[in-house]
Protein backbone atom coordinates (compact mmCIF):
# COMPACT_ATOMS: atom_id res chain seq x y z
CA UNK A 1 0.00 0.00 0.00
CA UNK A 2 1.55 3.29 -1.15
CA UNK A 3 1.53 6.29 1.10
CA UNK A 4 -0.08 9.40 -0.32
CA UNK A 5 1.87 12.57 0.63
CA UNK A 6 -1.30 14.64 0.49
CA UNK A 7 -3.00 12.26 2.91
CA UNK A 8 -0.08 12.43 5.34
CA UNK A 9 -0.05 16.23 5.05
CA UNK A 10 -3.77 16.37 5.72
CA UNK A 11 -3.43 14.21 8.81
CA UNK A 12 -0.59 16.35 10.12
CA UNK A 13 -2.56 19.55 9.55
CA UNK A 14 -5.28 18.23 11.83
CA UNK A 15 -2.89 17.17 14.57
CA UNK A 16 -1.62 19.24 17.48
CA UNK A 17 1.90 19.13 16.04
CA UNK A 18 0.99 21.13 12.93
CA UNK A 19 1.63 24.50 14.58
CA UNK A 20 5.09 23.39 15.68
CA UNK A 21 5.90 22.18 12.17
CA UNK A 22 4.91 25.54 10.69
CA UNK A 23 7.27 27.51 12.94
CA UNK A 24 10.30 25.29 12.22
CA UNK A 25 11.54 27.52 9.34
CA UNK A 26 11.27 30.64 11.53
CA UNK A 27 13.06 28.94 14.41
CA UNK A 28 15.88 27.81 12.12
CA UNK A 29 16.21 31.33 10.71
CA UNK A 30 16.35 32.87 14.20
CA UNK A 31 18.95 30.34 15.26
CA UNK A 32 21.05 31.12 12.20
CA UNK A 33 21.02 34.93 12.48
CA UNK A 34 20.57 35.47 16.24
CA UNK A 35 21.35 32.48 18.46
CA UNK A 36 24.44 31.22 16.61
CA UNK A 37 26.22 34.64 16.50
CA UNK A 38 25.48 35.22 20.19
CA UNK A 39 26.82 31.82 21.20
CA UNK A 40 29.85 32.30 18.95
CA UNK A 41 30.59 35.65 20.58
CA UNK A 42 30.29 34.18 24.06
CA UNK A 43 32.54 31.28 23.09
CA UNK A 44 35.05 33.70 21.58
CA UNK A 45 35.28 35.64 24.84
CA UNK A 46 36.65 32.53 26.58
CA UNK A 47 39.40 31.97 24.02
CA UNK A 48 42.58 33.69 22.96
CA UNK A 49 42.05 35.07 19.47
CA UNK A 50 44.51 37.68 18.26
CA UNK A 51 44.84 37.87 14.51
CA UNK A 52 48.16 39.71 14.76
CA UNK A 53 49.58 37.16 17.22
CA UNK A 54 48.95 33.73 15.66
CA UNK A 55 51.76 32.35 17.83
CA UNK A 56 49.45 32.62 20.86
CA UNK A 57 47.02 30.18 19.30
CA UNK A 58 43.30 30.04 20.01
CA UNK A 59 43.34 28.19 23.30
CA UNK A 60 40.78 28.32 26.07
CA UNK A 61 41.62 31.02 28.64
CA UNK A 62 38.55 30.79 30.87
CA UNK A 63 37.58 34.03 32.58
CA UNK A 64 40.95 35.68 31.97
CA UNK A 65 39.49 38.33 29.64
CA UNK A 66 36.78 39.18 32.17
CA UNK A 67 39.24 39.53 35.04
CA UNK A 68 41.40 41.74 32.81
CA UNK A 69 38.39 43.99 32.27
CA UNK A 70 38.18 44.69 36.00
CA UNK A 71 41.76 46.01 35.91
CA UNK A 72 41.38 47.83 32.60
CA UNK A 73 41.16 51.58 33.22
CA UNK A 74 40.01 52.20 29.66
CA UNK A 75 37.11 49.79 30.19
CA UNK A 76 36.11 51.51 33.45
CA UNK A 77 36.23 54.92 31.75
CA UNK A 78 34.26 53.56 28.79
CA UNK A 79 31.65 52.13 31.16
CA UNK A 80 31.22 55.50 32.87
CA UNK A 81 31.05 57.35 29.56
CA UNK A 82 28.51 54.85 28.23
CA UNK A 83 26.24 55.59 31.19
CA UNK A 84 26.48 59.34 30.51
CA UNK A 85 26.10 58.83 26.76
CA UNK A 86 22.97 56.69 27.11
CA UNK A 87 21.20 58.53 29.94
CA UNK A 88 21.80 62.03 28.61
CA UNK A 89 21.20 60.99 25.01
CA UNK A 90 17.96 59.08 25.51
CA UNK A 91 16.53 61.61 27.99
CA UNK A 92 17.17 64.59 25.69
CA UNK A 93 15.95 62.77 22.59
CA UNK A 94 12.77 61.64 24.32
CA UNK A 95 12.04 65.14 25.68
CA UNK A 96 12.53 66.85 22.32
CA UNK A 97 10.68 64.06 20.52
CA UNK A 98 7.70 64.42 22.86
CA UNK A 99 7.58 68.22 22.45
CA UNK A 100 7.81 67.90 18.67
CA UNK A 101 5.11 65.22 18.56
CA UNK A 102 2.79 67.40 20.63
CA UNK A 103 3.44 70.34 18.30
CA UNK A 104 2.76 68.27 15.17
CA UNK A 105 -0.34 66.56 16.55
CA UNK A 106 -2.63 69.11 14.96
CA UNK A 107 -4.72 69.08 11.80
CA UNK A 108 -3.33 72.33 10.39
CA UNK A 109 -2.28 73.23 6.88
CA UNK A 110 1.34 72.43 6.15
CA UNK A 111 1.80 70.09 9.10
CA UNK A 112 2.02 67.01 6.87
CA UNK A 113 5.03 68.55 5.14
CA UNK A 114 6.50 69.48 8.52
CA UNK A 115 6.16 65.88 9.70
CA UNK A 116 8.13 64.74 6.66
CA UNK A 117 10.85 67.35 7.13
CA UNK A 118 11.27 66.41 10.79
CA UNK A 119 12.16 62.86 9.75
CA UNK A 120 15.07 63.91 7.52
CA UNK A 121 17.78 63.74 10.23
CA UNK A 122 16.65 60.24 11.19
CA UNK A 123 16.78 58.85 7.64
CA UNK A 124 20.14 60.47 6.88
CA UNK A 125 23.04 57.98 7.10
CA UNK A 126 25.23 58.51 10.15
CA UNK A 127 28.35 58.78 7.99
CA UNK A 128 26.89 61.71 6.06
CA UNK A 129 25.41 63.38 9.15
CA UNK A 130 28.65 63.01 11.09
CA UNK A 131 30.82 64.47 8.35
CA UNK A 132 28.41 67.37 7.78
CA UNK A 133 28.55 68.31 11.45
CA UNK A 134 32.32 67.84 11.53
CA UNK A 135 32.64 70.41 8.74
CA UNK A 136 30.18 72.84 10.33
CA UNK A 137 32.04 72.63 13.66
CA UNK A 138 35.52 72.77 12.13
CA UNK A 139 37.86 74.92 14.22
CA UNK A 140 39.09 76.83 11.16
CA UNK A 141 36.29 76.96 8.60
CA UNK A 142 33.20 75.88 10.55
CA UNK A 143 30.10 77.97 9.90
CA UNK A 144 28.82 77.39 13.45
CA UNK A 145 32.01 78.84 14.94
CA UNK A 146 31.64 81.82 12.63
CA UNK A 147 28.03 82.43 13.68
CA UNK A 148 28.81 82.11 17.39
CA UNK A 149 31.68 84.59 17.08
CA UNK A 150 29.51 87.07 15.15
CA UNK A 151 26.74 86.77 17.74
CA UNK A 152 29.19 87.28 20.60
CA UNK A 153 28.71 83.91 22.30
CA UNK A 154 32.41 83.03 21.90
CA UNK A 155 35.43 85.25 21.24
CA UNK A 156 37.38 82.86 18.99
CA UNK A 157 36.92 79.71 16.99
CA UNK A 158 36.87 76.58 19.14
CA UNK A 159 37.91 73.01 18.45
CA UNK A 160 34.79 71.44 19.94
CA UNK A 161 35.92 67.84 19.48
CA UNK A 162 39.47 68.46 20.74
CA UNK A 163 38.43 69.83 24.15
CA UNK A 164 37.59 67.14 26.76
CA UNK A 165 35.03 69.46 28.38
CA UNK A 166 33.06 70.02 25.16
CA UNK A 167 33.60 66.83 23.12
CA UNK A 168 30.92 64.68 24.79
CA UNK A 169 28.26 67.45 25.02
CA UNK A 170 28.85 68.32 21.36
CA UNK A 171 28.45 64.72 20.18
CA UNK A 172 25.34 64.40 22.37
CA UNK A 173 23.83 67.46 20.68
CA UNK A 174 24.51 65.93 17.27
CA UNK A 175 22.98 62.63 18.40
CA UNK A 176 19.97 64.61 19.66
CA UNK A 177 19.52 66.27 16.27
CA UNK A 178 19.80 62.95 14.45
CA UNK A 179 17.70 60.72 16.71
CA UNK A 180 14.85 62.76 18.22
CA UNK A 181 12.67 62.08 15.11
CA UNK A 182 12.59 58.41 16.16
CA UNK A 183 10.63 59.37 19.27
CA UNK A 184 8.62 61.97 17.38
CA UNK A 185 7.40 59.47 14.78
CA UNK A 186 6.28 56.78 17.21
CA UNK A 187 4.86 59.11 19.86
CA UNK A 188 2.95 61.05 17.20
CA UNK A 189 1.49 57.82 15.84
CA UNK A 190 0.38 56.91 19.36
CA UNK A 191 -1.17 60.33 19.94
CA UNK A 192 -3.20 60.11 16.77
CA UNK A 193 -4.66 56.83 18.04
CA UNK A 194 -6.03 58.44 21.21
CA UNK A 195 -9.79 59.15 20.86
CA UNK A 196 -10.58 62.87 20.79
CA UNK A 197 -13.64 62.18 22.93
CA UNK A 198 -11.41 61.67 25.95
CA UNK A 199 -9.97 65.16 25.66
CA UNK A 200 -13.41 66.69 25.09
CA UNK A 201 -14.80 64.94 28.16
CA UNK A 202 -11.81 66.10 30.21
CA UNK A 203 -12.34 69.69 29.01
CA UNK A 204 -15.98 69.52 30.11
CA UNK A 205 -14.76 68.46 33.56
CA UNK A 206 -12.49 71.50 33.69
CA UNK A 207 -9.16 69.86 32.86
CA UNK A 208 -6.43 72.20 31.61
CA UNK A 209 -3.87 71.20 28.91
CA UNK A 210 -1.38 69.96 31.53
CA UNK A 211 -4.05 67.76 33.15
CA UNK A 212 -4.96 66.30 29.74
CA UNK A 213 -1.32 65.57 29.03
CA UNK A 214 -0.68 64.07 32.46
CA UNK A 215 -3.81 61.96 32.91
CA UNK A 216 -4.72 61.05 29.31
CA UNK A 217 -1.78 61.34 26.93
CA UNK A 218 1.00 59.90 29.09
CA UNK A 219 -0.96 56.87 30.45
CA UNK A 220 -2.21 55.90 26.98
CA UNK A 221 1.25 56.35 25.48
CA UNK A 222 2.93 54.30 28.21
CA UNK A 223 3.43 51.09 26.15
CA UNK A 224 4.91 53.13 23.29
CA UNK A 225 7.16 55.09 25.66
CA UNK A 226 8.48 51.88 27.23
CA UNK A 227 9.18 50.32 23.83
CA UNK A 228 10.86 53.38 22.32
CA UNK A 229 13.06 53.98 25.35
CA UNK A 230 14.25 50.35 25.42
CA UNK A 231 14.95 50.35 21.67
CA UNK A 232 16.80 53.67 21.84
CA UNK A 233 18.89 52.58 24.83
CA UNK A 234 19.91 49.47 22.91
CA UNK A 235 20.72 51.62 19.88
CA UNK A 236 22.79 54.10 21.88
CA UNK A 237 24.78 51.35 23.61
CA UNK A 238 25.48 49.38 20.44
CA UNK A 239 26.11 52.14 17.88
CA UNK A 240 29.50 53.88 17.95
CA UNK A 241 29.14 55.30 14.43
CA UNK A 242 28.95 59.00 15.33
CA UNK A 243 31.77 58.65 17.85
CA UNK A 244 33.97 56.89 15.29
CA UNK A 245 33.43 59.68 12.76
CA UNK A 246 33.64 62.68 15.09
CA UNK A 247 36.06 61.85 17.91
CA UNK A 248 37.34 58.29 17.73
CA UNK A 249 36.92 58.13 21.51
CA UNK A 250 39.07 61.19 22.15
CA UNK A 251 40.36 63.56 23.15
CA UNK A 252 42.13 61.19 25.49
CA UNK A 253 39.24 58.96 26.55
CA UNK A 254 36.64 61.71 26.95
CA UNK A 255 34.18 60.07 24.54
CA UNK A 256 35.26 56.44 24.82
CA UNK A 257 32.24 54.11 25.16
CA UNK A 258 31.92 50.33 25.44
CA UNK A 259 30.77 49.81 21.86
CA UNK A 260 33.57 51.98 20.51
CA UNK A 261 36.13 50.25 22.74
CA UNK A 262 34.95 46.83 21.56
CA UNK A 263 35.16 47.98 17.93
CA UNK A 264 38.66 49.39 18.34
CA UNK A 265 39.83 46.31 20.25
CA UNK A 266 38.60 44.02 17.48
CA UNK A 267 39.51 45.99 14.36
CA UNK A 268 42.52 48.05 15.45
CA UNK A 269 44.20 45.70 17.95
CA UNK A 270 42.74 42.57 16.31
CA UNK A 271 42.09 41.07 19.75
CA UNK A 272 38.73 39.44 19.08
CA UNK A 273 38.74 37.44 22.31
CA UNK A 274 38.96 40.54 24.49
CA UNK A 275 36.48 42.39 22.25
CA UNK A 276 34.11 39.44 22.66
CA UNK A 277 34.31 39.78 26.45
CA UNK A 278 33.44 43.49 26.21
CA UNK A 279 30.50 42.67 23.95
CA UNK A 280 29.20 40.01 26.33
CA UNK A 281 29.34 42.50 29.22
CA UNK A 282 27.35 44.97 27.09
CA UNK A 283 24.75 42.32 26.30
CA UNK A 284 24.36 41.35 29.96
CA UNK A 285 24.00 44.99 31.03
CA UNK A 286 21.35 45.60 28.38
CA UNK A 287 19.43 42.49 29.43
CA UNK A 288 19.51 43.56 33.08
CA UNK A 289 18.37 47.09 32.18
CA UNK A 290 15.53 45.86 29.98
CA UNK A 291 14.17 43.44 32.60
CA UNK A 292 14.35 45.99 35.42
CA UNK A 293 12.95 48.84 33.33
CA UNK A 294 9.99 46.86 31.98
CA UNK A 295 9.13 45.43 35.40
CA UNK A 296 9.48 48.81 37.13
CA UNK A 297 7.22 50.42 34.55
CA UNK A 298 4.51 47.85 35.23
CA UNK A 299 3.67 47.59 31.54
CA UNK A 300 3.91 43.78 31.63
CA UNK A 301 1.03 43.65 34.12
CA UNK A 302 -1.33 45.74 32.00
Amino acid sequence: MSLNPLTILGQLSESRYWAYILIIPSVLLICAIVVFPILSGIRMSFHELRLNRPDLGTGYVGFEHYTDLLRDRTFIRALTNTFIWVVAGVASQFALGMVTALALNRALRGFRIARTLVMLPWVMPSVIAGNIWALMLDSRLGVINDLLVRLGFITEYRAWFADPSTAMPTVLLIALWQSFPFFTLLLLAGMQGIPEDLYEAAAVDGANPWDKFRFITIPLLKPIIITTVVLRVIGMVNSPDLLIILTGGGPGQATQTLSLYAFQTAYLRFDFGYAGAISVVMMVLLMIFTVIYVRASGVSKE
